[in-house]
């Protein structure tokens, strides 16, 4: 068994999937499809029980490509608070609903959900006064183009 520490997680062991070899620096040790591990581990993060420890957090972020200031601005926070939840392993239920729902979409395939959390961040800066219009179509209702 290999304790897998690259990952950042300090409780992540492989069964096989490495080999392990001398070099003229030393031991060293080659894994077989990284990607495709931080994958499996990302599923077994998302899928775990109880909450995520703020490296696990942490990891999802890193593997979604997002900058803790893209996660903050996502949650409605600053860069610090989520650098505070890596470190100390206190976010909020939200947080951690979060990170694990979203790594989840995107990795069905459902890319667009960034665009959705783009445009409701956006919605935010609005001040709440745009105007909405409804058309009437047949029988129903519908917002107007």
């Amino acid at each position: 068994m290999y304790h897998y520490t690259e990952s950042g997680l300090r409780n992540i062991w492989l069964a096989n999937g490495y080999e392990e070899h001398e070099t003229p620096y030393g031991r060293g040790v080659s894994f077989h499809n990284v990607e495709g591990l931080h994958r499996a581990i990302a599923r077994g993060l998302i899928n775990k029980a109880g909450k995520l420890t703020g490296a696990e957090l942490r990891f999802l972020r890193k593997e979604l490509g997002m900058s803790q200031p893209k996660l903050a601005e996502m949650l409605g926070n600053n860069e610090q608070t989520v650098a505070m939840w890596e470190k100390r392993s206190n976010q909020p239920k939200m947080a951690d609903r979060f990170i694990r729902a979203i790594y989840r979409e995107v990795s069905e395939g459902n890319a667009h959900i960034e665009e959705i959390i783009t445009r409701l961040i956006d919605s935010d800066m609005d001040d709440g006064h745009e105007k909405i219009t409804f058309e009437r179509e047949g029988d129903d209702w519908k917002l107007a183009a």
